[in-house]
């Protein structure tokens, strides 16, 4: 198994494994995330992957794509209040259902970690919805730590 950049001709595979990972936000958040959809279209896809502000790498099993992790880099500079900082921002880490357990995930979460520290990231965030206990573990489990707390109020 290989980590590489996502090409185009992965599309097809990334979006099966999109399915999967909305398929567990609207199981834990069904008043938010609709079921049977997916996140982004082939075209949306096919612009991020064209995107260098927009990174995404995929573990590749002899040709098969059996995970995936979109990154996006955000470098705030000059602002008034927050310091000078470049970020590398996992936006979304999902390994197929049928090859979960073989260290996938760790291995595309510390591609992007070595990513983020050769571009001259300070450091690596992401958001991880409550009540999802294994990825929080899985996160933890990586050293990260909670950074901000995001609250609602259902009306």
């Amino acid at each position: 198994m290989t980590v590489r950049r996502a090409e185009t001709r992965d599309i097809d595979r990334i979006a099966e494994i999109l399915y999967q990972v909305a398929d567990v936000h609207h199981k834990l958040r069904p008043d938010l995330f609709r079921g049977g959809a997916r996140k982004y279209t082939d075209d949306e896809l096919s612009a991020i992957i064209a995107d260098d502000m927009r990174p995404v790498f995929v573990a590749d099993d002899c040709g098969i794509v059996c995970g995936y992790i979109f990154c996006e880099i955000e470098d705030v500079r000059g602002d008034n209040v927050r310091c000078d900082c470049k970020t590398l921002y996992i936006d979304d880490l999902c390994v197929d259902e049928r090859s979960r357990e073989g260290g996938i995930g760790k291995s595309l979460f510390d591609y992007a970690v070595g990513y983020a520290r050769d571009i001259g990231c300070y450091n690596v965030t992401l958001n991880v919805w409550t009540g999802n206990d294994d990825a929080e573990r899985f996160y933890r489990h990586r050293g990260m730590k909670p950074l901000k707390t995001c609250m609602e109020l259902i009306l």
